[in-house]
């Protein structure tokens, strides 16, 4: 993308032409599905420096794609950081994040207030490799700080919890992590870059899951990890051996030395994918890429929905509590204010005043909402998280989570938010 006023790009301008342009061999001004396994080399020396990462280009599509890499500079460009990497899901996108930066027995430290899949990942899979998680209250960042241990290689919270919707100040917990030296990670799935930017805010790692709002519709999944620029790895070289280290498969090359402030994104892609394989279909890349497009169009739309719904139900005699920091009497609504300005996100809890059965009752009578494990897409969703999503979890840690017996969770989508307010309130009548 050129840029002939010498003045940086707008979000929506970004949104959709990063990383594009018309293909160089038919003019299609739509990026292309390279939907291939190789691609051929220009010769033996081409080869060889692909390899060695002297050069940079596509060798195999498990590694990279040219329809993945329109993506990845796309979503490097929202979010202001220096290189991204996609991949397969949002669960692939943590995995090769903790794999490049942990060893056997390291630890990091996790505000509890997650999605429950990654609760279920941290505690449980992730010990496999012996990397073990402490946890913390998002809410609370002090709490980050007394989780800290020699062994921590990192701190993780998500910028908008899932399922609770509480918006986490994240300039509190990045200032804990750079006085610790250690990187920042945060999920920024909830948010978007339109809603919130975690780089300025301090983060040095972001992740995505663009199965959600990224993508938009629904209809593919994916992952991404951006690399903010902003760790020095070099300053920590007795921490991240996979960054600083003499890299035995590359020759003994220091990718920290070698890529400098996109180091930490090359070395997911060289190390971690390439090895560990979770690459993203050349078809989700393009599916996603198209969503993105409308980005900023939408989050609006799902953010002045969400706020008529919520305040239709604060007000509603079957509901007992409506957690959305948009709502101006939420404890979470300064905060949300400062992180999130342009508005508070699509997803909210509420509690029903029935309780477990009232839950399940209500998302057993919705006819317009969608009952199902997913959020942000254009359709509404509604999803009781401790029958589903949270359900191999313990009460306490439910509870913990933001997923109490008594919480309803809903993603809203761009339908009339009318619509969205009679559907809801037909179901809590037969609840």
């Amino acid at each position: 993308m050129t840029d002939s006023s010498n003045t940086a790009p707008g979000f929506s301008t970004l949104a959709i032409h990063a990383g594009a342009a018309p293909d160089p061999s038919t003019g299609a001004r739509v990026t292309p599905i390279y939907q291939t396994t190789s691609y051929v080399f220009n010769d033996v020396e081409h080869a060889a420096a692909l390899f060695n990462l002297e050069a940079f280009g596509n060798i195999y599509t498990r590694i990279g794609n040219p329809t993945q890499a329109v993506l990845e500079q796309r979503i490097a460009a929202l979010e202001g950081g220096t290189a991204a990497l996609a991949v397969a899901s949002g669960h692939a996108a943590q995995m090769l994040v903790f794999h490049t930066l942990m060893e056997p027995g390291d630890e990091f430290v996790a505000g509890r207030q997650l999605y429950g899949g990654s609760v279920n990942q941290f505690n449980h899979s992730f010990k496999k490799f012996n990397w073990n998680v402490a946890w913390a209250d998002a809410t609370d960042p002090a709490s980050f700080e007394k989780a800290i241990t020699p062994k921590t290689k990192a701190i993780f919270c998500e910028s908008i919890a899932n399922p609770g919707g509480i918006v986490i100040d994240l300039p509190a917990i990045a200032k804990i992590a750079k006085k610790a030296g250690v990187p920042f990670i945060v999920d920024n799935t909830l948010a978007t870059p339109y809603l919130c930017r975690p780089k300025e805010h301090g983060a040095d790692i972001i992740v995505h899951s663009l199965t959600k709002f990224m993508g938009g519709h629904g209809n593919s999944i994916g992952g991404v990890i951006v690399d903010c620029g902003t760790f020095d790895w070099l300053m920590a070289k007795n921490k991240y051996a996979a960054l600083v280290e003499p890299n035995p498969s590359y020759n003994g090359m220091r990718l920290a030395e070698t890529f400098g402030n996109f180091a930490f994104a090359i070395a997911c892609r060289v190390l971690g994918l390439r090895d560990l394989g979770p690459a993203i279909a050349p078809f989700n890349s393009f599916l996603i890429l198209t969503g993105i497009e409308t980005l900023p169009l939408r989050m609006a739309k799902h953010c002045e929905n969400t706020s008529a719904v919520a305040e239709h139900l604060a007000a509603h005699g079957k509901v007992e509590w409506v957690n959305y920091a948009g709502l101006k009497d939420n404890k979470y609504n300064a905060i949300a204010r400062r992180i999130c300005p342009k508005g508070a996100g699509a997803v909210f809890t509420f509690g029903l005043k029935g309780g477990y059965e009232a839950g399940v009752k209500l998302v057993s009578n919705v006819k317009l909402f969608s009952h199902l494990a997913n959020i942000g897409d254009t359709r509404s969703l509604i999803i009781h998280p401790a029958s589903t999503t949270h359900r191999q979890l313990t009460p306490e840690q439910r509870k913990a989570a933001g997923a109490g017996d008594d919480v309803v969770r809903l993603s809203v989508g761009l339908e009339d938010s009318a619509d969205l307010i009679a559907d809801l309130d037909q179901a809590l009548s037969a609840a």
